[in-house]
């Protein structure tokens, strides 16, 4: 073997050992500022490869959670961006700093959840159009639900509340709007839909969406990511790849598909099992 080929394997296996990488984000406002442009306008593109769409949208995710942290930051940034990126960019700060809101507490153990594979695009978009056309709850609305509650349907698990499925119903809600299995997308985005028309949509979507989360920072950011898909539907697919991150007291730690607890477990005994995802710590 030579010692090209040699190195090629060493790096490989490190790299298998390490296991999933996310995007590099820059440092700098205006290596940022760079950086967003490049994925704000590739994910509104056509003819982008799915392998393109989710390396941008992963590093669009997390320049916008290092962004919501410092505040100086985002300000030199948007003093840079393109005008054509500028509006997108206030909005999508905007709702990401107000559901980031929702989180006040740092665990101490990472949650007893699944992380899997989101269902195909494709299948999701026509869920949701299919529920709009059924119920007249625009379908970006449910996409946006989608995307905070469960990173469209990745996150499988029960949340603190007792909420479950990928658009997170308690029991007792499901019982009044549910259909079919609370674990399936189908059926709980068409139970989403149901619940928001008995509170006032489409026509007061705001009124509809406190009554799904009583938290006005709630309605602002997925009438926010919404807005977005409305203007531009290819948005979704930017939002499609976005990531399950997890406050804890070691910092904001990527919960990458594969991952699997059965119970919740201290975090720094998980961190020792999975020290290359804990590195990513911080506001990832």
């Amino acid at each position: 073997m030579t010692a090209t080929l040699l190195l090629a394997v060493r790096l490989a296996m490190l790299a298998a050992i390490a296991g999933p990488q996310p995007p590099a984000v820059a440092d700098t406002p205006a290596a940022l500022a760079a950086q967003l442009t490049q994925a704000e306008r590739i994910l509104r593109s056509d003819g982008v490869t799915a392998a393109v769409q989710k390396e941008e949208g992963h590093r669009q995710q997390r320049i916008y959670r290092v962004l919501i942290h410092d505040s100086t930051k985002a300000e030199q940034v948007a003093a840079v961006l393109p005008e054509d990126v500028r509006a997108i960019y206030d909005t999508n700060l905007f709702a990401t700093r107000r559901i980031a809101a929702t989180v006040t507490r740092a665990r101490r153990t990472v949650p007893a959840w699944r992380i899997a594979a989101a269902a195909a695009p494709d299948q999701l978009l026509a869920l949701y159009r299919s529920a709009e056309a059924e119920f007249g709850v625009p379908w970006h609305v449910l996409a946006a639900i989608h995307l905070v509650e469960t990173r469209m349907g990745r996150l499988r698990g029960t949340s603190s509340a007792g909420a479950k499925g990928p658009m997170q119903f308690i029991p007792e809600t499901w019982d009044r709007f549910g259909e079919g299995d609370i674990e399936s997308n189908q059926d709980a985005i068409r139970a989403a839909a149901r619940h928001l028309v008995a509170h006032g949509a489409p026509e007061n979507l705001r009124k509809a969406l406190w009554h799904y989360n009583p938290t006005d920072a709630y309605g602002d950011a997925v009438l926010g990511y919404s807005r977005l898909m409305a203007d531009d539907a290819r948005a979704f697919h930017g939002y499609y790849h976005w990531q399950v991150y997890y406050r804890t007291t070691r910092g904001i730690l990527w919960l990458p598909e594969g991952y699997s607890e059965t119970a919740p477990v201290p975090v720094d005994t998980w961190c020792a099992r999975a020290e290359a995802t804990c590195a990513e710590t911080g506001p990832g």
